[in-house]
């Protein structure tokens, strides 16, 4: 297999481990990489996730190291170093740079914080061709002269405005002050703000500025779902969307290391094989993490951001944000960790129904298409189990029956085993949770209930008048009928009453338990009516009055009567054209105004002969 794109400037060992690795093009990132006029200048790249950039500053060092030779000697000081901001990034850019330089004899040594020191000085004595480690380290590594960078040839920052916002600006600059001065300095990122442009302008010589777009849509591999569900059923959401995709790798990104490990314990509790990634966690423990990951041990990683930089998780299917992302580049970094390299992947947002507005600027801000969705229920997830077990391959497999086979049919019938092969199928796999149920309604729908061809009509006797609306009439109805929510259609609020659709199971049920004429709750009025209401006129100045509320009561103090209450009928001590009971009382909750003379008014303010200053009491002395 040979690469389509013009190789002549890429040394041989690099070229067969590519085509050994399986690529059989290359990204526009990496393309940009063997252009004429790139070879010997310093680089300004920006290109967004999973574009590649690992391999691309690869074979940017190429000329660098290799000059010409097919094999590299015997490892001394460095000729390459790569600065990572965390550590699992900077374990990866190790390994991808190892096999792309397999071939040459390089020497790859990491120094990474939270690793045995020793061991990297030991290395480092030993000599090695590329140094790949995080600032901190690096930075340590320099002040014990253990790391001399005084015959580097090339120096790349990747991730550069990641490292920046991380605060690691002196680190770099001391980094790169230890440097040659005749070295090649590449700096990649996914964007290039003022702060990289500043350390671009003190460390490099005519840089050239590269921007890789990759493909026309990003992340086109990527599925992208927000999943509407209630707050304190956000978990449980997430657990049935981990049964209902059964992905062969999954991540799950929260917010803070204390969400991280609560969800990292309720999955386990629940019987999913599942690691964290959080900064808490040892350095050892995290490569545990992410080799129980790569090996199948694990098939779920609970992590915040910064711990799953840069991360690359062969299969990874599903990514799930528990915590929404804080802006565009995250959710583009998050979501980026699926879907490469051909591959299809999902990415879920756990979407509270008050953040609806600022996931849908997210999703416009990243130039992505969205599904809105509900959760998968426990149904829709039992259904997955039976459809994955009968499109098993097992089940489709030939082959001769061996002894036991034998002797299984022979003391058992064909439905106790098929019994017996479904409970073995589910024993192992967690129960589905139950959720409940919540609309969702897709971007630019107005949300409102429909009204349907088919169905009874009730009036109730409060309309726009006494400030009636559908949000708590809809479920006075429900707990007063009961009815169904499901059951309610159209709610249509007129001046002074509201029409009520019921679909036919739900009218029937409702309309027997309140009869011709019946009450709700504050002795609402409920009719039955032959259709619809007809088509209502201009609307007039609504009364300024309030919802009724429970247990009110008359200013004689005694309690109204919901038997024989009328909504619309003046009160003792009204007239007729007064608004109803549902009229505000005074702030000043029933005492009269200054100066009314009536009882229980305000004292009259005493003065001072001809209207002075108020007469002061005068203290009494001590005896």
């Amino acid at each position: 297999m040979t690469l389509p794109t013009d190789t002549s400037g890429l040394p041989a060992p690099l070229s067969r481990a590519l085509t050994a690795k399986g690529y059989d093009s290359l990204t526009e990132v990496q393309s940009a990489m063997l252009d004429e006029g790139v070879s010997g200048r310093d680089l300004l790249v920006s290109a967004q996730t999973g574009s590649g950039k690992t391999v691309a500053f690869g074979l940017a060092m190429g000329p660098d190291l290799m000059r010409g030779q097919a094999r590299l000697p015997r490892g001394g000081v460095p000729l390459a170093l790569v600065v990572a901001p965390t550590r699992e990034l900077a374990m990866q850019v190790a390994r991808e740079i190892t096999w792309l330089y397999a071939e040459t004899g390089a020497t790859v040594a990491t120094c990474v914080g939270g690793m045995d020191l020793r061991r990297e000085r030991q290395a480092l004595d030993r000599g090695a061709h590329i140094v790949v480690g995080t600032p901190g380290r690096l930075v340590d590594h320099i002040s014990r002269d253990a790391l001399d960078l005084s015959a580097l040839r090339v120096a790349i920052l990747d991730e550069a405005d990641e490292m920046l916002k991380l605060g690691f600006r002196q680190e770099l600059e001391a980094i790169l002050d230890a440097c040659a001065e005749d070295r090649r300095t590449l700096m990649f990122s996914a964007t290039v703000g003022g702060g990289i442009g500043k350390l671009a302008a003190q460390y490099q010589r005519d840089a050239l500025r590269i921007s890789a777009s990759g493909p026309a849509r990003s992340h086109d591999d990527i599925a992208y779902k927000a999943m509407v569900t209630s707050q304190h059923d956000a978990e449980k959401a997430i657990i049935n969307t981990l049964r209902f995709h059964e992905a062969e790798n999954a991540i799950v990104f929260c917010g803070t290391r204390a969400a991280v490990a609560r969800l990292t314990s309720r999955l386990a509790n629940r019987g999913f094989s599942v690691v964290s990634l959080s900064g808490e966690l040892s350095q050892q423990e995290r490569t545990n993490a992410l080799q129980a990951m790569r090996d199948g041990r694990a098939r779920v990683c609970v992590a915040t951001d910064v711990a799953a930089r840069g991360i690359d998780l062969p299969g990874l299917e599903l990514v799930i944000h528990a915590d929404l992302p804080k802006d565009r580049e995250g959710l583009l970094h998050r979501s980026g960790r699926t879907g490469r390299a051909g591959r299809k992947g999902t990415s879920v947002l756990v979407v509270p129904p008050r953040a609806r507005r600022r996931v849908e600027q997210l999703f416009r801000d990243a130039k992505v298409d969205a599904d809105w969705i509900a959760p998968p229920s426990a149904e829709a997830v039992l259904a997955r189990d039976d459809a994955r077990l009968l499109s098993d391959p097992i089940l489709n497999e030939g082959g001769e029956a061996d002894s036991l086979a034998q002797t299984l049919a022979e003391a058992y019938s064909a439905e106790h085993l098929a019994g017996a092969f479904i409970r073995l199928h589910r024993q192992n796999r967690s129960a589905p949770e139950e959720i409940s149920e919540l609309a969702v309604v897709p971007p630019g729908v107005k949300k409102g209930r429909t009204e349907t061809t088919d169905g009874a009509w009730v009036m109730l006797s409060v309309g726009r008048a006494h400030r009636a609306e559908p949000r708590w009439l809809l479920p006075m109805l429900c707990k007063s009928a009961p009815v169904p929510k499901g059951s309610i259609g159209a709610i249509r609020v007129r001046e002074t009453e509201t029409y009520v659709q019921l679909d036919k199971e739900g009218a029937a049920d409702f309309l027997n338990s309140l009869g011709t004429v019946g009450y709700l709750e504050d002795g609402i009025e409920v009719r039955r009516t032959d259709g619809p209401p007809d088509k209502e006129g201009p609307r007039e100045a609504a009364v300024p009055v309030t919802r009724p509320r429970k247990g009110r009561t008359q200013r004689d103090g005694q309690s109204r009567s919901t038997e024989s209450f009328d909504p619309l009928a003046p009160t003792p001590g009204q007239e007729t054209g007064d608004s109803p009971r549902f009229k505000r009382k005074s702030r000043a909750k029933g005492k009269p105004s200054e100066g009314s003379g009536k009882p229980g008014g305000p004292k009259p303010r005493q003065t001072g002969p001809g209207g002075g200053k108020p007469l002061k009491r005068p203290k009494k002395r001590s005896s």
